[in-house]
């Protein structure tokens, strides 16, 4: 029995700024800034972002580094002045609404195609086709053999990290979030069926990590470690190729352990995407497998609801709950949480199309709440 509303309760242990509450808007591709520069818009980002500020802490959809990080059609970048002045109006509504907002920086790897960079390879740790479908500018296409990257390659893709981590000081976020979960390039480089390399940066589970804390590394010398998050999906098999092995649980402890070495504003873990109940390696409870390694606040994701969003920080297992499609669909969460109201449905059809339909539409049930 849940005694009380503890998504409710505020929490004053992540970065200088307390939160108000413990319910986190998760990172989500919408695929709304369509235009030539991928710049996030006042009118259209600014309002959905603003309509759920109420949030103790928004962290936006993956923004690419730079255009070597692209994968998705109408994403937007955190690399240009464009995209940084876009973002600067953004974070100013949220501030000004009274909420507190993080940028999830992201690199997709080898889940792109040429059709996003001119013809050049996407770059991955290694040359494995990870056999997906993905969307370009021309429709639907097939990924093909990524490019293994050089160690020219991982140099300036830690400088783009650094670089994007700047900007987003720049345009006024709390704080950034390094997106290595869910199959993206770190994700790459941590799983032993698509890292195959040879170098420092394979082999031993130090190596495959060291990429990731090469990034993190270069980040904290430009941010405060409190201004710093980070996000894994340990449990993830059998999206855009990832698969598990006997080595794939230890390498996330061993990452996760490590990062007790470093004062982060939290780590962002995510539950199964999937059954994997029948996965030999799968661990099916992420929040209670993990706590116990992690010292500092921990964030979990994914199937949340209120209830089970209370009893999982009533359990101790998590001190943050973020949530994905029901803030879609509902811009007041928090509010109907506090007043146990009924929760709209999303319409998954206009998840990644342009425009304001099922995006900034979705009406207030309450007004008028102080939480």
């Amino acid at each position: 029995m849940i005694k009380t509303d503890y998504l409710l309760q505020n929490f004053n242990n992540i970065t200088d700024l307390p939160l108000k509450n413990r319910v986190v808007m998760a990172p989500m591709t919408r695929s709304r800034a369509d235009n030539d520069g991928n710049v996030p818009t006042n009118e259209l980002q600014g309002l959905y972002y603003e309509q759920r500020a109420s949030a103790g802490l928004i962290i936006t959809e993956g923004s690419q580094v730079s255009k070597a990080a692209v994968g998705y059609i109408n994403t937007p970048g955190i690399y240009s002045k464009a995209q940084v002045a876009g973002w600067k109006k953004i974070t100013k509504r949220v501030h000004d609404a009274g909420g507190k907002i993080f940028i999830q920086l992201w690199h997709v790897g080898r889940i792109s195609h040429p059709d996003f960079h001119e013809g050049d390879l996407p770059l991955a740790p290694s040359a494995i086709n990870p056999n997906a479908e993905v969307y370009t500018p021309d429709g639907k296409k097939q990924t093909v053999t990524p490019k293994a990257m050089s160690v020219e390659d991982i140099k300036q893709t830690i400088q783009d990290f650094k670089n994007a981590a700047l900007n987003a000081v720049e345009a006024g976020f709390d704080g950034v979030e390094i997106h290595a979960s869910n199959g993206y390039l770190f994700h790459q480089f941590f799983n032993g069926y698509t890292n195959k390399r040879t170098d420092n940066y394979g082999g031993s589970i130090e190596n495959k990590a060291r990429f990731f804390f090469e990034v993190l590394d270069a980040i904290k010398s430009v941010l405060p470690e409190k201004m710093i998050g980070a996000r894994f999906n340990p449990s993830l098999h059998g999206t855009f190729g990832m698969e598990m092995d006997e080595t794939t649980i230890p390498t996330f402890e061993y990452i996760i352990k490590k990062l007790n070495d470093y004062n982060l504003a939290y780590i962002h873990l995510s539950e199964p995407f999937t059954d994997v109940s029948e996965i030999p390696y799968a661990v099916t409870n992420i929040a209670q497998h993990f706590r116990p390694l992690y010292h500092g606040t921990l964030m979990i994701n994914s199937g949340f609801n209120e209830a089970s969003g209370n009893l999982v920080i009533e359990q101790g297992y998590a001190d943050l709950v973020a949530f994905g499609k029901l803030y879609i669909s509902n811009p007041d969460l928090v509010e109907r949480f506090a007043l146990h109201q009924e929760l709209t449905d999303w319409d998954e059809s206009t998840f990644y199309v342009p425009g304001t339909k099922g995006y900034t539409d979705y009406p207030k049930a309450v007004t008028n709440l102080n939480v």
